[in-house]
């Protein structure tokens, strides 16, 4: 008897401590590489758009060299065809695109994340009505869409973040709602309800945190997304005529024939900041998906570790 006791104590001591339930966040980052190098991204371009008005070199509203010189000592990245440096717009210019960015992503969680709560929990007729109406608005065209009505409501920050963010919660209802639909089956769920919790109570305290760490995932992946659509519609015309984005930065050096110019600093540093930006959401997002979804760890077989079960009397053989 004293023999079992001491190996459950050993075995107990073995154990390691309880995680926090706070800590998952770092705990993916610290596990992954690809967490840290689109984190890292992620942060510099951030970091670079926090700190624009005063880590500038020059005025972007002044001429500070000649029409499309060339990358130099005193012009990094040279100048546009108006003379101005290309490093003080391209960190303007990310300032504005990741404001959009960001600010579009929340409209998106918030509606998306708020409809696939409700439509999961309450099921039933709520369940088909949303679910209806994210069918309706999945099949229509984004960039299309986006055009008409960028260019019936006009073309300000305000109504393209409410645009990019009314046409990007889709996604997020529908995977929200699936793993409410589970939650609201699970054992404690049904104890709550059963002790007379309300649903407000039930939804804040035992369904949300669960669906936390998804919901934030998906606005990683949701960010790169929305920067996107609005590099599409500057690019296009229809941003903003008096912010400078990165995609603003694309369509002037089209339009103004930096091409035929020779002047590639005028276009491609922009397109690369965009891809880095998208790049950098979709490393991070993807490592926390495939951290909060075990499923896709066991998605590729190594042929190493597939082994096939051994035949009677032949030992085990393996692939």
């Amino acid at each position: 008897m004293s023999q079992a006791i001491q190996a459950v104590e050993t075995e107990n001591l073995s154990l390691p401590p309880p995680k926090k339930r706070g800590n998952w966040f770092w705990e993916i980052i610290k596990g992954s590489t690809q967490a840290k190098i689109g984190l890292g991204v992620i942060l510099f371009f951030t970091i670079l758009g926090i700190f624009a008005p005063w880590i500038e070199p020059y005025s972007v509203h002044q001429q500070s060299g000649a029409v499309f010189c060339a990358p130099s000592a005193k012009h990094w990245l040279g100048c546009d065809d108006g003379g101005i440096d290309m490093v003080s717009l391209l960190i303007q210019g990310g300032r504005i695109s990741l404001v959009v960015g960001f600010c579009a992503t929340f409209v998106a969680m918030v509606l998306g994340g708020g409809i696939g709560i409700i439509a999961g929990y309450f099921g039933g007729g709520t369940d088909i009505t949303l679910m209806r109406i994210t069918d309706y608005f999945l099949v229509i065209p984004d960039v299309p869409l986006m055009i008409v009505l960028a260019t019936l409501f006009g073309a300000r920050l305000s109504i393209i973040i409410l645009v990019i963010g009314i046409l990007l919660w889709t996604g997020t209802a529908r995977i929200i709602r699936a793993e409410v639909k589970s939650l609201r089956e699970r054992v404690y769920v049904k104890r709550a309800t059963s002790l007379g919790s309300s649903n407000r109570r039930i939804i804040f305290r035992h369904i949300l945190p669960q669906v936390g760490p998804l919901l934030i995932a998906n606005t990683v992946l949701t960010v790169a997304i929305a920067i996107f659509d609005e590099t599409a519609l500057s690019f296009l015309g229809l941003g903003d005529p008096t912010a400078i984005t990165w995609g603003k930065i694309i369509e002037f050096g089209f339009l103004r024939t930096a091409v035929s110019a020779g002047a590639w600093w005028a276009i491609v540093p922009a397109g690369i900041c965009v891809a880095l930006v998208i790049m950098g959401c979709y490393w991070l997002g993807q490592a926390i998906e495939d951290a909060l979804n075990p499923r896709l760890k066991v998605a590729h077989l190594s042929p190493r570790t597939f082994r096939l079960r051994p035949l009677v009397g032949r030992g085990s053989d393996a692939i």
